[in-house]
């Protein structure tokens, strides 16, 4: 599938492999043989110890979709009323409208619900970098991106500019080319991944803004939910509710409350802004040649820059302080936040020239918060009601996976409802908790809680000394060597 041929086209899921994008090759003879084995041993012992798990066929990308799940489609699937159940999107934000998208290509019926009363009426975050979430994005019918600028080298240094660190393909692979598609991140800002996502849904009309969700409740045919709007209250009608709402996830408050699992606080600050190239007065270093993220650090304060459009870059300062003052240097606005960044980091060039540079509108800053990962126990005793995104499993930023994550979660939630929902399933009967959510939910669990465990930890050693160990790879990487 040509990278170019998605723009302005339609989509739905591939036949070959149901949209999964794998294909399962089968069991082998001796894989059940094996398994037999251990089953009938298991037997014999009259259930002694844990009983052997059946195995699974070795899954390859399916030839026809190359991999995406998708296929060409003259126009959109209709939703399918009667087999799939009505998903009412709380949040569109990247994960809720990757999560609508999802459901457009499978012909599941949905409406997506944004309390903003528009596009632009807050900003939705500054850049996020395309790790796992670079393959999730073709199975959204997104293969190339307009406004993606690709990295292919990154370096750490000291305050005072030595190079401690080195890798990407430039390191690697001796190349004059400057971008490549294999082992590089795509950066982009969030508002364009959004709009992307948007346009397959066929621009912004498909969101209903300004709704505020106030209230849920379970009745005999699905949930009734209840929004404010424009003061007004406003009732519908869903079988799923999805919670796409970000960390402070109404949603998440209205199932568990803000007692269990609250706002952890990470003990660091965050300030971040977005400098166009234009506005230095010298662009000769190599560290701004749009393709080139770099991260210097002290062993308290660190900062992070990366490519933000092919003109532009984006930084990211972080360091320790207590929870009240990070609360109160926030409040105080751009301004202030910006003097405290100049002040810590008369490092290197051109980290002085680029935070003098940026505009005070292009920066903002907010204390690190995380929570305590939900159980599966927990959400087994929800109804026909789920999480994804920040308002699942929040995280802090340092590891770049909180939108990778939320991409991830819109995906396979919208491949399980297609599956467990199907002609013969019986979802009403059931219900779409034993249908779809507790299998989607340990899946996502188990694969997001590695990244928040290793984002929090992010949070403390990019702040101490082991960021300013020497090597060539990122950063914390032998701590988990010393885990295994």
């Amino acid at each position: 599938m040509k990278k170019e041929e998605d723009e302005g086209a339609c989509w739905a899921i591939c036949p070959e492999c149901q949209g999964r994008g794998k294909k399962s090759r089968g069991i082998s003879k001796k894989a059940r043989l094996r398994y037999q084995l251990a089953f009938d041993l298991f037997e014999k012992t009259k259930g002694e110890g844990a009983a052997p798990v059946y195995p699974k066929g070795h899954l390859y990308s399916c030839l026809n979709c190359y991999g995406s799940g998708l296929v060409h489609s003259d126009s959109h699937p209709v939703a399918d009323k009667k087999n799939f159940p009505h998903v009412a999107i709380i949040g569109g934000g990247i994960g809720g409208v990757a999560l609508a998208v999802a459901c457009l290509h499978r012909g599941i019926p949905f409406t997506l619900f944004e309390r903003d009363s528009n596009f632009d009426a807050r900003s939705q975050g500054y850049g996020l970098t395309l790790q796992q979430g670079s393959k999730a994005i073709e199975g959204l019918g997104i293969f190339s991106l307009k406004e993606g600028v690709i990295s292919t080298r990154h370096l750490v240094h000291t305050a005072e500019g030595k190079v401690i660190g080195e890798w990407g393909v430039r390191k690697w692979i001796q190349s004059d080319t400057k971008t490549s598609p294999k082992r590089s991140n795509v950066h982009i800002a969030r508002q364009s991944m959004r709009l992307a996502l948007l346009e397959q849904l066929g621009g912004q009309d498909a969101v209903q803004w300004g709704h505020q969700l106030v209230a849920f409740v379970a009745c005999k045919d699905g949930v009734d939910l209840s929004f404010q709007i424009d003061g007004k209250i406003k009732n519908y009608k869903a079988d799923l509710v999805v919670g796409a709402d970000g960390i402070r996830s109404s949603v998440r408050t209205l199932l568990i409350g803000e007692d269990i699992t609250p706002l952890r606080y990470l003990d660091c600050i965050v300030i971040l802004g977005i400098c166009p190239l234009s506005a230095l007065e010298d662009r000769t270093s190599h560290l701004l040649d749009s393709a080139t993220v770099f991260q210097t650090a002290n062993g308290n304060e660190r900062i992070y820059i990366m490519p933000y459009t092919s003109d532009s870059v984006m930084w990211q300062l972080s360091f320790p302080m207590p929870e009240q003052e990070a609360k109160t240097l926030s409040a105080q606005g751009p301004q202030a936040l910006k003097e405290e960044a100049c002040r810590r980091t008369q490092w290197h060039d051109p980290i002085p020239q680029i935070l003098a540079a940026t505009l005070d509108a292009q920066i903002s800053g907010y204390p690190v918060y995380d929570r305590e990962l939900l159980q599966s126990e927990m959400m087994e005793k929800w109804g026909a009601e789920t999480l994804i995104g920040d308002a699942a499993h929040p995280m802090s930023p340092f590891k770049g996976q909180g939108a990778n994550q939320a991409l991830l979660d819109a995906l396979s939630l919208a491949r399980g409802i297609s599956k467990g929902c199907g002609p013969l399933s019986q979802w009403r009967k059931v219900g779409i908790r034993e249908s779809v959510l507790t299998k989607f939910e340990a899946e996502m669990l188990e694969r997001s809680g590695i990244k928040v465990h290793d984002s929090a930890a992010a949070a403390e050693f990019l702040h101490s000394d082991i960021v300013l160990q020497e090597g060539d790879s990122p950063r914390g990487r032998s701590l988990k060597k010393k885990d295994i």
